[in-house]
């Protein structure tokens, strides 16, 4: 999620008296990190998982599923055991948004070998159990929804209104039409900003309250770190497409799969001036996105030329970066990040030593949600320069999370090594974007992608391009990318596209890789082929189907608490029955055959 940490919270009246002092401190902790490791070589690649469950309870006697707030008391006792008497510890655990959530990750980065492949799931299923240990009778983990914090309050308050997330709903044969929803309690609020069609939901739980999967990576210098972040800025829509797990909000069908848009909305707390609604007085900027969003800017000299969005950058601070030696393309980065403020500041965390601190720098680099972060290392550490990946929606098995980080992780390793250049302009980045959080978009979307990934620039040689806001030969670009569906981005067409399996298959062809490990890769490979093809269902078509045909779905968009129960027994069960299977076989490579 981001930055989390323990003190005494401002409210967000206190919180903004301090705004300008983090900025500036922010910037004065990122110069000291850059000065410190800008230099840095020969990193080895290291790389790692988050996968976030939700606690809940199944209530068998009333068919009900219940959250269960003690994710606190739960992540305690998870590092009494594990962490805290292990520093070797083989998973760790994190606090996240919700207090019936938590975070696991595996307890050491992987490595570079090839064999690492073949730990991940093993990684994620000693997770599961750890924490499953640990729960009392009925309860057990799932991925979903969350609970409101201190940064859902200075969320509120600094937009000056409830955050409005209106997602369009799924209309069956017997939805309402137009569907609109009446509010008992309400003031007025609600009734003005919800749409006709749509699901309304007003608070910040609706959106950071859905669990994901993400995947940081140590390059080996910053200049590898930034020609990742910009190739793997254009994966980030078909991979969310690809992952998609998410269709129902507040108990109704909605007409999306992923959550992306939903989150953006909930954490959007910029007032009616920066949304543009009313003129500029009280605020600084106009800012075109949420918080929560796509990434705004390539950061790579291959990436300049495509840079043809509006970037709204604090100039004040993009000078004073210049000035310290900050190339154009990082400054504008950095400067496009604090336009921000702070959202959560701890009263203890209000004056830090900025040479060995990076408190403030983090406070608004982790509250910029975007696809991509690019990640300096910490203050005094012997982490490199990395890159997280963002944006994939959290599967239901440790079988389906692991084929999903190898497929990123892999996908990595032929970038770097075949030197390919899969960029677009960023504005059909963010075109797909929306593409990709529509329904059935794995098999219904048409997605901008580029036409030869050999053709690229070389990221080390390469000069900056001259081009000012990506505008050069528009008909050079146009030749460059095309719309592609994902079965032709993932598996490839002749003529079209040579697709991404074949190209990792070859890249595994010329690897030295242990039988085992080898058979892994491809089955989780096969799990993403089939998935791009329409063979094996997403998440998110598997539980609209699964909704479709219970005998109490009344062709309503409604989800109700007896459906919500059957569907998420049947899950528990199907994941209960594939580990059972897995033990039986001896093998970590079956898929589940009543999941799919």
């Amino acid at each position: 999620m981001g930055l989390l940490s323990q003190g005494s919270p401002l409210n967000w009246e206190e919180t903004k008296k301090h705004a300008d002092h983090v900025r500036k401190h922010g910037i004065l902790q990122f110069l000291n990190i850059y000065n410190k490791v800008k230099e840095r070589q020969k990193d080895v690649l290291k790389w790692g998982d988050e996968v976030e469950y939700m606690l809940v309870e199944m209530d068998d006697k009333n068919e009900k599923v219940l959250l269960v707030l003690n994710g606190k008391d739960v992540l305690e006792i998870l590092q009494e055991k594990g962490e805290k008497i292990n520093p070797n510890h083989p998973t760790l655990w994190r606090p996240e948004y919700g207090s019936y959530m938590i975070e696991g990750t595996p307890g050491q980065p992987y490595g570079g070998t090839m064999s690492e492949f073949n730990t991940v799931e093993d990684n994620m299923g000693k997770r599961r159990r750890e924490a499953a240990s640990v729960l009392n009778k009925n309860e057990t983990l799932l991925t979903v929804t969350s609970f409101p914090s201190t940064l859902t309050r200075n969320i509120r308050h600094r937009r000056g209104e409830k955050v409005a997330i209106n997602v369009p709903i799924f209309k069956d044969k017997n939805t309402p039409s137009p569907f609109v929803e009446t509010f008992p309690e309400d003031d007025g609020e609600a009734a003005r900003a919800a749409l006709p069609d749509h699901i309304y939901m007003d608070a910040m739980g609706f959106g950071m309250g859905n669990c994901c999967l993400q995947v940081t990576f140590q390059a080996c210098s910053i200049s590898e770190a930034r020609y990742l972040y910009d190739q793997l800025a254009t994966f980030c829509p078909i991979v969310m497409a690809l992952s998609a797990a998410s269709p129902f909000y507040r108990g109704f069908v909605s007409d999306i799969d992923c959550r992306w848009g939903v989150i953006s909305a909930s954490v959007d707390d910029r007032t009616r001036e920066e949304r543009g609604l009313e003129p500029l007085k009280n605020n600084k900027f106009r800012i075109n996105k949420s918080r929560y969003d796509s990434i705004d800017s390539y950061l790579s000299c291959c990436g300049e030329k495509y840079n043809d969005i509006e970037l709204t950058i604090d100039e004040d601070i993009n000078k004073q970066l210049l000035d310290a030696g900050i190339d154009k393309l990082l400054a504008q980065h950095i400067a496009h990040l604090f336009i921000r403020d702070p959202l959560s500041l701890f009263q203890e965390k209000i004056h830090l030593d900025d040479e060995n601190e990076s408190d403030h720098f983090e406070n608004l680099q982790s509250t910029n949600w975007q696809t991509m972060r690019f990640k300096p290392p910490p203050p005094n550490s012997d982490i490199g320069w990395r890159v997280e990946f963002r944006p994939m929606e959290v599967q239901l098995t440790d079988f389906e999370n692991s084929a999903y980080v190898v497929f990123i992780v892999l996908l990595t390793r032929v970038i770097l090594s075949y030197k390919l250049d899969f960029l677009i302009p960023l504005s059909k980045v963010d075109e797909n974007m929306k593409v990709a959080q529509k329904r059935n978009a794995v098999q219904e979307g048409m997605f901008y992608f580029r036409k030869d990934a050999f053709k690229g620039c070389n990221p080390v040689l390469d000069p900056p391009s001259t081009a000012q806001n990506g505008v050069e030969s528009e008909a050079k670009d146009s030749e460059e990318f095309t719309l592609m569906s994902i079965d032709t981005i993932i598996n490839g067409k002749e003529g079209v596209f040579h697709g991404l399996i074949p190209m990792l298959n070859c890249y595994l062809e010329n690897m030295e890789v242990d039988v085992d490990t080898r058979c892994t890769i491809l089955n989780y490979l096969k799990l993403i082929k089939k998935r791009a093809s329409g063979e094996l269902m997403t998440m998110a078509k598997w539980m609209r189907e699964f909704a479709a045909k219970h005998p109490q779905y009344k062709q309503d968009s409604m989800i109700t608490d007896k459906i919500n129960y059957d569907l998420l027994h049947n899950l528990l069960e199907t994941n209960t029955n594939r580990i059972l299977n897995l033990h039986a076989n001896g093998k970590t490579t079956a898929v589940q055959k009543k999941r799919f």
